[in-house]
């Protein structure tokens, strides 16, 4: 657990995903939950050390933001549409994605439970807890339910995977959007960014980010114009240089192949 400024802890080991907490005067507001059970548990007992949880904010719907939630009391707060998809969640698939992307964790035990938020919004919602404000901001990108979780005293934002300092993940993503997102969270007053994946950094996220998606999207665009398949788009990806580490970018070499078909199905329809 790094302690990034007086009030704000971020945990980066956990299945490689920023899980985060914020101390206020009047209680802790946990910022997406780790996926693997054990790891849920301690962070839960790290962040009691500073009061008691009152909230708990999802950023998106994936498992590696929201699986944790049954571990911890407070309130679970997120987008309406991250709820749907909680809603329609598969235990079974989420133990044989554990298995695959937290090798040698302990099981999943019998009290987990997909726990769904009690308060959700559709563009925007603000909380007042003790001496901070939490903004809740709805950017669609990573997927169409991304939210960030502007702390205007603590000059911080939480993008979740808006902003993933390794390989961007598309199979939920609406490209298009996701871009505009961007230049929204650069209008923040803000020093800190804590990403969904990587380092916590500054602003220069945003830019880098959007260079990213760019790259991206115009690869598999480009791809389309010249009449290759999905397959031989998956190829020509690796061959290009501006993709030339993504074997070490993702935790799950798949993710390159459903990306590509993710934006070929876009793109090509």
């Amino acid at each position: 657990m790094k302690k990034i400024t007086d009030n704000i802890y971020v945990e980066s080991e956990f299945s490689r995903c920023n899980n985060s907490y914020v101390v206020t005067k009047d209680g802790v507001v946990v910022i997406d939950t780790p996926m693997v059970p054990a790891n849920a548990k301690k962070m839960a007992e790290e962040a009691a050390k500073f009061g008691t949880v009152r909230y708990i904010i999802n950023g998106e719907p994936h498992t590696d933001h929201v699986a944790g939630n049954c571990y911890y009391g407070g309130t679970v707060v997120s987008h309406e549409g991250t709820r749907r998809m909680m809603q329609e969640a598969d235990v079974a698939a989420f133990k044989e994605q554990l298995q695959r992307l937290a090798p040698g964790g302990l099981p999943v035990d019998n009290d987990f439970h997909y726990r769904l938020p009690e308060i959700t919004f559709s563009d925007t919602l603000t909380l007042y807890l003790g001496d901070h404000t939490f903004r809740l901001i709805h950017l669609p990108g990573h997927t169409p339910y991304n939210i960030a979780v502007y702390v205007p005293e603590e000059r911080a934002v939480f993008t979740s995977d808006n902003v993933n300092l390794g390989m961007p993940i598309f199979f939920n993503a609406v490209p298009d959007k996701w871009l505009d997102s961007l230049k929204r969270l650069e209008e923040l007053d803000v020093d800190i960014v804590v990403p969904g994946h990587g380092e916590v950094c500054g602003k220069e996220a945003f830019s880098q980010m959007s260079i990213k998606l760019k790259d991206w999207v115009n690869a598999v665009s480009d791809a389309i114009s010249r009449g290759l398949n999905v397959k031989e788009t998956i190829a020509a990806i690796k061959r290009d240089k501006r993709f030339a580490d993504l074997p070490q970018q993702g935790p799950d070499p798949e993710f390159l192949n459903t990306n590509v078909r993710r934006l070929y199905e876009i793109f090509k329809n």
